[in-house]
């Protein structure tokens, strides 16, 4: 039979720079963005914000370095948005709101250990990757279900985009958890006919 459904395609941003520049921040740090994080942002998302846009959806993490910009990304451009409560970031427990360099001087051999393998060696106190892994597909899924054959962009965090994609992939948790994502780095999945396909990873801005 001839597929003449629409694609559904998944645009998926990292936030940008939070207050305070690099630090462990997992569900429990929130910093707001810095002026560097708006910036870097907008830089990604608004070249290619047409009239019309792409998307027709916004969805964002609740947190508040995701949810200050899709709240302005949404208004500016006209699209609803949803909020999904559990696109939050992966918890990190006791490393919260620590630069590496400080947990790596403190507690040298669990650092160690966590850069090795961080499915089998979380932070103190911190989410496991497979619960992690099993509420991102939820929250994913039930997007998708949502807008389907619609293109959404979804402000997230680096440990949620991963979890996406390796969801997409079928990676081993603590292969998807290597995957780079930078500041304001756009990955793209496309659904269709024969599934989901990665079209790019960590992009500075999106294609269109």
């Amino acid at each position: 039979m001839f597929w003449s459904r629409p694609d559904t395609i998944v645009d998926l941003i990292r936030h940008g720079e939070p207050v305070g520049g690099r630090m462990i921040r997992g569900k429990g740090c929130d910093h707001p963005l810095s002026q560097t994080g708006w910036a870097q942002m907008r830089a990604a998302l608004l070249p290619a914000a047409g009239d019309p846009p792409p998307w027709q959806q916004v969805v964002s993490s609740p947190m508040a370095r995701c949810r200050a910009f899709a709240v302005e990304l949404a208004a500016r451009l006209g699209l609803p948005l949803a909020v999904e409560p559990e696109l939050e970031e992966i918890g990190m427990g006791a490393w919260e709101g620590l630069r590496p360099t400080e947990v790596a001087a403190r507690q040298p051999d669990a650092f160690r250990a966590f850069r090795a393998n961080p499915a089998a060696s979380r932070p103190p106190g911190g989410e496991g990757l497979e619960g992690f892994r099993r509420r991102i597909a939820r929250a994913y899924e039930r997007q998708l279900a949502h807008w389907p054959g619609r293109q959404i962009v979804i402000v997230c965090h680096a440990g949620v985009t991963r979890a996406v994609l390796g969801q997409v992939l079928g990676a081993d948790d603590a292969a998807w958890y290597r995957i780079a994502i930078d500041y304001a780095g756009v990955s793209r999945i496309r659904h269709g006919r024969f599934g989901a396909a990665i079209e790019y990873v960590n992009a500075r801005r999106v294609r269109c």
